[in-house]
């Protein structure tokens, strides 16, 4: 154990939602650096929440806490005593009743506990729905930390989940600033990597569709992805350093879907993925520009969507939730 991790073993933190896919990966990078974490679930009993405990570390220095994201008494007995906060906990849905209120409800609570707990920093996971949501952004914009989703766009083509992680990260941004506490937002693209959890959560679902015949087509649409361990891991370096301050979009590359299926069909051409796109009218969507510069100038080398893809299906074929074909 370095100075550093003899340092941060005496710092504790607290992760929301630490059961799901990024959260998971984040109390993992913690542990693993010595911090002690304070991680809220519905229900610590849950055999569902047994991967956190077979995190190495975990008996020693994890506390797993019961609290609803909506209920302030439960998130502040999390809360309380702890250094830094890394809000993960969020619906993931696009109906308007279980995205919108819990979404910004829930982080509004989360903030008012942390300016109670006078906590250091607090790190919100927000999303790429709250960045590139606009349809006037021009083909030859680079979509960085200073563009915001248009919220009546999202209202309009009913993308909800967008609209409550916008809503959300504005309302954070806002309260944060009335109350004084030390606000830094990461915005992942579209989530690959290993899993944690057993359960395949919803980005991974994107890629699963195309290795196990439920998908026939792929879409006329481009996507950014980033992996998971990079996403944990630029959390991490924003609470340590000083120096970061705001907005931080956090992707690797922005591909057609055809490019994806393609990766895929070259590393496991044993699956039945299509290589037939749904839309052969329209021209063929050309990826956006975009800026990932501020979370490299903290260090991170992104891992590439390759080697991303790659390590989601071997992990999926470990779990069970593929089938090994030779």
């Amino acid at each position: 154990m370095t100075a550093d991790d003899t340092i941060a073993a005496r710092k504790t933190v607290c992760v929301t939602g630490a059961g799901g896919f990024i959260a998971s990966w984040i109390v993992k990078l913690l542990l693993e650096r010595g911090y002690n974490v304070r991680g809220t679930v519905r229900n610590p009993e849950d055999p569902k929440n047994d991967h956190l405990r077979a995190i190495e570390g975990a008996n020693e220095r994890l506390v797993l806490c019961k609290a609803n994201l909506l209920d302030a008494d439960d998130l502040r007995a999390a809360i309380n005593g702890c250094e830094g906060i890394f809000h993960t906990a969020s619906p993931v849905t696009d109906d308007p009743e279980l995205m919108v209120e819990p979404a910004v409800e829930g982080t509004r609570k989360v903030i008012l506990a942390a300016a109670e707990a006078g906590v250091r920093r607090v790190v919100f996971t927000s999303s790429v729905g709250a960045v590139t949501m606009d349809p006037k952004r021009g083909a030859d914009v680079v979509v960085d930390e200073s563009c915001w989703s248009d919220l009546e766009f999202c209202k309009q083509t009913k993308n909800w989940y967008c609209y409550g992680k916008a809503v959300a990260e504005q309302k954070a941004w806002e309260l944060a600033g009335e109350m004084g506490v030390d606000l830094v937002v990461v915005n992942p693209v579209l989530v690959m990597g290993p899993l944690l959890q057993p359960q395949v959560n919803a980005s991974i679902m994107h890629v699963v569709k195309y290795l196990d015949g439920s998908a026939k087509t792929y879409a006329n649409a481009v996507q950014a992805y980033v992996d998971v361990r990079d996403v944990a891991e630029a959390q991490i370096r924003v609470y340590e350093s000083p120096s970061a301050s705001g907005r931080y979009l956090c992707a690797e590359s922005v591909l057609h879907r055809e490019d994806v299926v393609r990766i895929l069909a070259k590393l496991f051409p044993q699956y039945p993925i299509p290589l037939k796109c749904s839309d052969e009218i329209n021209p063929r969507k050309k990826p956006y520009k975009f800026s990932n510069k501020k979370l490299k100038d903290l260090g991170i080398e992104f891992i590439t969507v390759k080697q991303s893809l790659y390590d989601t299906i071997k992990n999926l074929q470990q779990k069970g939730h593929l089938p090994v074909i030779s």
